[in-house]
């Protein structure tokens, strides 16, 4: 039997315990993830096609509701000018070892070409939504940019505030961030995002756990290792409690 995250959500670790906080400080739960992650990442790097697309749903299967999760709002004046201003001059800067640095209004990520995808969100809490989800492809923000050869990780920054005041951050490689299904979404069931669901951008990378879908994105960096990345371990659940880089599924 392959272990993969969805075996583990759906066989075990579901209804074990609510909140992030709460599993990452389980070690039972994160010996279970670990136990998962190297064979998923051999698989889905080795032997799937690295550009296999994550399953799509039907509009009828979408779920009724889809869960607000981790932040419901970010904190500070910063947000909530942008909120007042609905978003109109929100930036998402693409920087870092690129060769032509990036700033991009919603609207101007609005005008462009989109994505719309019916897939469903996976949580390590246990519970599942299916959403349709609309955006810009990851891949041409990339390409007006220009990634430069060093390049090999995306790091994602957000505009929410955790605990002791570290933003909330996520990371992929460039395998996951040329991936087809990978977007910056700003409509979530044909709407605008809500605040609760990340607005007004959030990552969509749909072969990995929700922890990965990073909310109020405002800053794409492109690096060449993780190591200096706050904690070393790529991402904010992952340096603070735990949590596995790869969260494929």
């Amino acid at each position: 039997m392959i272990i993969t995250r969805r075996n583990i959500l759906v066989g075990g670790a579901a209804g074990l315990l609510t909140g992030c906080d709460a599993l990452g400080k389980n070690e039972d739960f994160r010996k279970l993830l670990a136990l998962g992650e190297k064979g998923n990442f051999a698989i889905q790097r080795s032997l799937q096609d690295r550009m296999a697309l994550a399953k799509e749903f039907r509009p009828e299967q979408r779920s009724p509701v889809f869960r607000v999760n981790g932040t419901h709002e970010p904190r500070g004046q910063a947000y909530a000018t942008h909120v007042a201003e609905k978003f109109a001059n929100w930036r998402l800067t693409v920087d870092g070892l690129v060769a032509r640095p990036q700033a991009f209004s919603v609207a101007q990520l609005m005008a462009g070409p989109k994505r719309s995808q019916i897939t469903r969100h996976d949580c390590v809490e246990g519970w599942s939504a299916i959403g349709k989800w609309t955006g810009i492809p990851l891949k041409l923000l990339l390409d007006a940019a220009g990634l430069k050869s060093q390049a090999r990780f995306l790091v994602f920054h957000c505009a929410d505030k955790m605990g002791f005041g570290t933003p909330y951050y996520e990371s992929i490689d460039l395998i996951d961030a040329f991936h087809p299904q990978t977007i910056l979404a700003w409509a979530l069931n044909d709407q605008p995002l809500m605040i609760g669901n990340g607005a007004p951008l959030r990552l969509r990378v749909e072969r990995q756990l929700g922890y990965k879908q990073a909310k109020y994105v405002e800053r794409i960096e492109a690096v060449d290792d993780l190591s200096k990345l706050y904690g070393g371990k790529g991402g904010y659940w992952e340096d603070g409690a735990g949590y596995e880089w790869y969260a494929g599924i």
